[in-house]
């Protein structure tokens, strides 16, 4: 028999920031889906006149993003840094996105970055090596 419980020293974002949330994560489904060269060619293009997110602005983003969707919240790596980079860009910022590889353990992996560390990432930094950055 499960137990429902809440998740310990989570709040709940705000109604305006959780549809903003919801938009993000829809629209980083439908990204996720394209090639890696088109996911660039349109992060490249968002970028444009955009000032560098700060640590807080991209772990607030990816918070958000987490809190709205279970499959962000999970294993959906793409997704979340798609929907975290969105996210931010709509409130005028832009973090690095990142892909690449996770090298404890061995697996691809998606990530952002904001003042060159990866933000709410649980491995050290160097344990993210990137083949992509936007």
């Amino acid at each position: 028999m499960s137990i429902p419980m809440a998740m310990p020293g989570r709040r709940r974002p705000p109604l305006t920031r959780r549809m903003a949330g919801r938009a993000a994560v829809l629209a980083a489904l439908l990204l996720s889906r394209r090639p890696p060269r088109r996911i660039r060619s349109l992060l490249t293009l968002l970028r444009r006149r955009a000032r560098p997110a700060t640590a807080a602005e991209a772990q607030r983003a990816r918070d958000t993003v987490v809190a709205v969707s279970a499959l962000c919240a999970g294993e959906g790596c793409l997704p979340r840094s798609l929907a975290t980079v969105l996210l931010c860009r709509l409130h005028g910022a832009q973090p690095t996105w990142c892909t690449g590889v996770r090298t404890e353990p061995f697996s691809a992996h998606a990530w952002v970055e904001a003042e060159g560390a990866p933000v709410g990432e649980p491995a050290p930094p160097g344990t993210y090596m990137p083949l992509m950055r936007v």
